[in-house]
């Protein structure tokens, strides 16, 4: 009876690993849709707490416990897109985020009866079918991240080239950033996308290194792990840093489109180099998970694109064209603009919803 039962459990243990990772690659993209769906949500609920807070006029935002809990399923959305990138691949998680901005528009117009507009009906159904294509035709191998696996791609040829010309690149274009003075939307947009790339490559070892430490092989004893945990703070801190300059610089419209295309493409070459994740995938795969890429940007952009902004004024101010014997031609002076963190999620509502006028 031993005898017959060890073959049967025998088959049932292959069938449970050959069905794994599918499983684990289904659990990755419901996670990553999950997680930007809360974001989305989140967006609108601070946003709706800094539409309040400016009608009354009373307190800061930061005051306001709606405009936290918004905070705190920011967070909740992000960890799910943490744990999202150790079980799918980073080719794919990336480009999802075009759920955000979908979910945001259509939040936004159901909850804070904002305008549906004909180019959000048409950004909406491309981003959707761009994403459709990206689960279909994306990479569905799994592969366990591991510390040794990520310590042999670090050290590989092909990846210390990539990483020696994005860093010969980054500094080029910092030098015409911060010394040649050139403020220029690609440019600051571009010192994003290369920071993101790392980020991305090391948000995918580290959170991959914990779920198969969470199975039983633990990986957080090996030093890579830190270096990847060190890597991926300072690429985020940093990219924020940029992503800040940024929104104050210009307008969301211009942001939100150009950020997405940059972050996902440079998420996708980090996939493809560190991680060889479209190794052994058929060609009509890569061009028809590409053209759903193109899909998802072009819906982006035409929910994005000519975006009013939320005009706030300053109450204990008049403004200059309102003030007697000033001339209406006079230049009006813009406005100050703080880097703290609650100013830097207002922003970041921008980049993710690409936000429209509640006034």
């Amino acid at each position: 009876m031993a005898n017959s039962s060890s073959p049967q459990m025998t088959s049932a243990l292959r069938a449970s690993i050959l069905e794994n990772p599918l499983r684990t690659y289904l659990l990755g993209i419901i996670i990553s849709i999950c997680g930007n769906v809360v974001i989305s949500i989140s967006l609108n609920i601070q946003k709706y707490a800094h539409v309040r807070q400016s009608q009354r006029g009373s307190k800061p935002y930061y005051t306001s416990v709606m405009w936290w809990c918004g905070v705190v399923l920011m967070g909740v959305g992000e960890l799910g897109n943490f744990a999202a990138y150790g079980f799918a691949p980073a080719s794919l998680i990336a480009p999802l985020g075009c759920v955000s901005v979908i979910a945001s528009a259509v939040i936004s117009v159901i909850f804070l009866k904002e305008t549906m507009r004909p180019s959000d009906m048409i950004g909406g159904t491309l981003a959707i079918t761009g994403t459709y294509l990206l689960v279909t035709f994306a990479p569905h191998t799994f592969t366990p991240i591991t510390a040794h696996l990520v310590q042999y791609n670090a050290f590989s040829w092909h990846f210390l080239l990539y990483l020696f010309i994005e860093v010969i690149i980054f500094c080029i274009l910092l030098y015409l950033y911060k010394r040649r003075n050139m403020k220029h939307i690609v440019i600051v947009m571009l010192l994003v996308a290369l920071l993101a790339s790392l980020t991305v490559i090391s948000v995918k070892a580290v959170s991959g290194m914990i779920t198969e430490s969470i199975k039983g092989q633990l990986q957080l004893i090996y030093p890579i792990f830190y270096v990847m945990l060190v890597v991926m703070i300072a690429s985020c801190a940093f990219q924020i840093k940029f992503l800040n300059e940024a929104m104050k610089m210009f307008d969301a419209t211009e942001v939100v489109p150009i950020n997405f295309v940059f972050f996902t493409a440079s998420a996708i070459v980090a996939g493809i180099v560190f991680y060889q994740e479209f190794e052994d995938l058929a060609l009509l795969n890569i061009f028809m998970f590409l053209f759903g890429c193109l899909l998802s940007f072009l819906g982006v952009f035409l929910i994005a694109r000519n975006r009013p902004k939320i005009k706030q004024q300053d109450r204990n101010f008049i403004a200059m064209d309102r003030i007697p014997g000033r001339r209406h031609t006079d230049k009006v002076q813009p406005e100050a603009k703080t880097t703290t963190y609650g100013s830097l999620a207002a922003k970041l509502m921008c980049n993710r919803a690409g936000d429209t006028d509640d006034s």
